[in-house]
């Protein structure tokens, strides 16, 4: 027998390369932004030099906690560790939060001198041209993560494409704070702040998303009213088969796990209701991945006629 590499270690593989990708591009940008917000004289800049350094450290942490994820079942975890994803999930949205609080909070104190009559300071070209490359660069690594992370079926790698999103959205408010007082003048250094409260809003929006998935699975929530529908129609569409109920379904990782019951003529063989129940199990796997947990508990729609021996 081949000893190929299991699903999820070509699965742990996959998510690693996208990651690696990503932090190499971090830790490109993070020295340039350092390098052009010192000798830029930008505050900006160095603001999102620190967004940067953020997105590296969840890197991190997705190579982390991906690592465990893949581990298969053991006698302590008798479903597998794919919950670990989610908590790196958590972890990430977490960071992102952070982050756009800070650049919110940056962005208000900013503004609040401007309003108050200080001058805030010019930022120089170099330091433009950092957040014009950024904005490019970090748009491609969410294109090219998110892509990947749906394709994985990873929560955790399309977190952190959202991070690399963010990124690219702060050097938006950067780019246009700079760039507003490059060309416009003093006057409209004010832009940078109002620009990164607006970034930092949005931010937030997407990171309650983000919180919400990883805490709902987490805590077991079930699956779409949507997705639960489907599970029913697939089982009602096999003969002899009715009445699907007490359905129970969550996320674990990149699998799901079903949990329902089903009734069955009481009559039929005890192979013939094995077979069933094989074939829908089997069913439900091909539309919801082979890793998927089904159990089926199966009752009968009506009496047996009592034994003649009782």
């Amino acid at each position: 027998m081949s000893d190929l590499p299991s699903r999820d270690k070509i699965r742990q593989r996959q998510i690693y390369k996208v990651t690696l990708v990503g932090s190499v591009g971090n830790v490109a940008l993070l020295a340039f932004k350092f390098a052009a917000g010192i000798l830029g004289h930008s505050a900006a800049m160095i603001a999102d030099a620190v967004h940067s350094l953020s997105d590296f450290i969840t890197d991190i942490v997705v190579l982390a906690f991906v690592s465990i994820s893949a581990k298969p079942q053991d006698a302590s975890h008798d479903y597998g560790h794919g919950k670990y994803e989610a908590i790196a999930t958590l972890f990430i949205g977490l960071a992102l939060l952070a982050a756009a609080i800070s650049i919110m909070t940056s962005g208000a104190l900013k503004l609040a001198a401007w309003i108050g009559g200080e001058q805030l300071p010019a930022p120089g070209m170099l330091a433009l041209w950092a957040a014009l490359a950024s904005i490019v660069v970090k748009e491609l690594l969410y294109r090219y993560t998110v892509r990947r992370g749906r394709e994985l079926d990873s929560q955790a790698v399309v977190a952190n494409a959202w991070h690399h999103r963010s990124d690219a959205l702060s050097s938006i408010g950067a780019a246009i704070g700079i760039g507003g007082a490059i060309l416009l003048g003093h006057r409209w250094t004010v832009l940078d702040p109002v620009a990164s409260i607006v970034v930092g809003a949005m931010l937030v929006k997407v990171t309650v998303d983000l919180l919400k998935g990883s805490i709902g699975e987490l805590t077991d929530h079930s699956l779409s009213g949507e997705v639960e529908q489907e599970i029913e129609n697939i089982i009602c569409a096999f003969p002899d088969v009715s009445e699907p109920h007490n359905l129970r379904t969550r996320r674990i990782g990149n699998r799901i796990a079903i949990e329902v019951h089903v009734r069955m003529d009481g009559n039929l063989p005890l192979w013939k209701a094995h077979e069933h129940a094989s074939a829908i199990e089997q069913k439900l796997r091909e539309r919801f991945g082979e890793e998927a947990l089904v159990t089926l508990h199966m009752e009968p729609t009506k009496q047996r006629e009592p034994s003649k021996f009782a």
